[in-house]
């Protein structure tokens, strides 16, 4: 599945839900379904600079698609992140640099987060598009 399938996927996901606490506890249940990172991502050189939390991003190239791993120390931002990968781990580099990440604000996310939150989510998508550049 693309990158454009899997942003309507989610969109429509996000729909069901009434108001932002659904919506809230539903990304903190993407994070907590996040598969374990593995050790040597959990260091100091895979922490993403900038996040009020602590954040760990590790990429591997794979037959040409990028795997993203992630955790974070804090719920809502592990949900975060969880999007990002459910959005484009496994899609190739070039895929992750045209990807349109702007479509997740279509469901208001950015509006309903704090400050420091919408700017972790963009230091997130920096981070990604990032290794994506570095991995063709």
């Amino acid at each position: 599945m693309g990158y454009n399938e899997r942003i309507e996927e989610l969109l429509d996901d996000m729909s069901v839900f009434m108001d932002w606490t659904e919506k809230y506890e539903y990304i903190i249940s993407l994070g907590r379904q996040l598969p374990p990172m593995p050790e040597k991502f959990r260091k100091k050189d895979h922490l993403i600079k900038g996040c009020q939390s602590r954040v760990w991003v590790g990429t591997v190239l794979q037959e040409g698609k990028l795997m993203i791993y992630a955790d974070s120390d804090s719920l809502i931002t592990k949900g975060l992140i969880a999007l990002f990968i459910r959005l484009l781990s496994g899609l190739t580099p070039q895929e992750i640099e045209e990807a349109d990440l702007s479509r997740i604000n279509d469901c208001g996310l950015r509006e309903h987060l704090a400050s420091t939150r919408a700017n972790a989510l963009t230091t997130m998508e920096e981070t990604i598009r990032q290794a994506a550049a570095a991995a063709r």
